[in-house]
């Protein structure tokens, strides 16, 4: 006997097949018997963006598991082995917590049991972002370091900058990860005011804004069956909330396991759903949790309706809402030292940034934000700071002052 697990619109649940030599035809079986999905109605694959399909037509184009006397060891499928369930129609989700329903004989509705029943979750089908795409160097600057310095063995962080255009696209073009404490299954922000406010001036005289967080979970999560734990969706819906951006975007970099048995790095994106961020900020979340609370369910104080229950815990995936990942080349460097990781950037790594690029012209080799922001320091965050920063978005000859104090810093060590 071997457990599958099935990622569907609905969450994460699990299949219990014979063996590896249960073929496909026989797996839809099963998927109908445990899961009451329709054997006619069900499309499987093991590739994840299956569930980025926006039509049944666009789901008949994912064929690696239409033949139906295909053995799943062929598909390297094992025990624990994540496949994807796009389906038709509606069904009623087994499982979950008991259910003590409001309104009940014996007890009388309060006011609060009125308005939680009108609190619904259910899964969102359509983001308010149609894609976030990364700029190749700063994606790479993070995965780099969380995959080659940490090992993926603590969590990182960081907030996202770009542009969101009229189309609900965002584009992500740095990352500017402040002071925090990462740990195996936490991540703690000591956010820095101060250091924030020279973020947001550099990225006004970019023509950018914040659009969204990434983080990385760590190795151990992996083995766990969860897209994002309880901790994690408090964090994402928090600073969702904070941002007021209807496109905010959540991304997160992990280890996944391929086909050799080796590991790659992989990004996914996500936004919290408006129910989610609705009841973060109305305080519906729980946020003490303990070790012994399951890391896919979210707590709520009070009951909501999810189907047809009345529950208290929610699968974290109903939060969730799938984003697509596109790529491309913006406008900033990204090989200045990072703020706030294990070495502290010092005027030696500024003398030979600004030497290593001494054949560009000055406003080039200042086009990194990470270096901005080093130099923001010693500048006014009120006029200085984003005057800078839009001579680097206009690629616009750098006033002589700046360039004689960017070059008098590189040169005191």
């Amino acid at each position: 006997m071997m457990m599958l697990r099935v990622r569907s619109r609905d969450g994460l649940e699990r299949v219990s097949v014979d063996g590896s030599d249960t073929t496909v035809s026989q797996l839809k079986t099963l998927i109908q018997d445990q899961l009451q999905i329709p054997i006619h109605n069900q499309t499987l694959s093991t590739d994840r963006n299956l569930l980025l399909a926006k039509s049944p037509e666009e789901s008949l184009s994912f064929t690696d598991m239409t033949d139906p006397n295909l053995p799943i060891s062929s598909l390297n499928l094992s025990h624990g082995s994540i496949l994807y369930l796009a389906y038709e129609g509606k069904r009623t989700i087994r499982g979950g917590p008991a259910v003590t329903p409001a309104g009940s004989f014996g007890r009388k509705m309060t006011v609060d049991d009125l308005i939680a029943r009108q609190m619904r979750v259910s899964r969102q089908e359509k983001s308010h972002c149609d894609s976030v795409s990364f700029d190749r160097d700063c994606a790479n600057a993070f995965q780099h370091y969380v995959n080659e310095s940490l090992a993926f063995a603590v969590k990182r962080g960081g907030f996202m900058y770009g542009s969101v255009s009229e189309g609900g696209e965002v584009e992500v073009n740095f990352v500017y990860e402040p002071p925090q404490q990462g740990m195996e299954d936490n991540l703690i922000l000591m956010r820095d005011a101060e250091e924030e406010k020279r973020v947001d001036a550099i990225a006004l005289g970019l023509g950018m804004r914040r659009v969204g967080f990434i983080f990385s979970q760590t190795v151990t999560q992996d083995k766990k069956e969860y897209t994002l734990s309880n901790v994690e969706v408090l964090l994402a819906a928090q600073l969702h909330a904070e941002s007021e951006l209807k496109e905010w975007v959540t991304a997160v970099v992990k280890l996944e396991m391929n086909e050799d048995g080796g590991a790659d790095v992989h990004f996914e994106a996500f936004q919290m759903s408006d129910m989610c961020v609705r009841l973060f900020r109305e305080g519906w979340f729980v946020t003490e949790i303990g070790p012994e609370d399951d890391p896919k369910l979210s707590k709520l104080k009070k009951e909501v309706v999810v189907g047809v229950k009345d529950l208290k815990q929610v699968d974290n995936d109903f939060f969730l809402v799938v984003v697509k990942i596109l790529d491309h080349q913006g406008p900033l460097t990204c090989t200045f030292p990072i703020e706030n990781r294990n070495v502290e950037t010092t005027m030696r790594a500024l003398k030979t940034h600004m030497d290593r690029a001494r054949s560009l012209p000055f406003v080039k080799r200042i086009s990194d934000f990470h270096l901005l922001l080093f130099v923001a320091r010693f500048l006014d965050v009120g006029s200085d700071v984003p005057a800078l920063a839009e001579c680097v978005r206009l690629q616009s000859n750098v006033p002589e002052g700046y360039e004689l104090l960017i070059d008098s810093m590189a040169n005191t060590c």
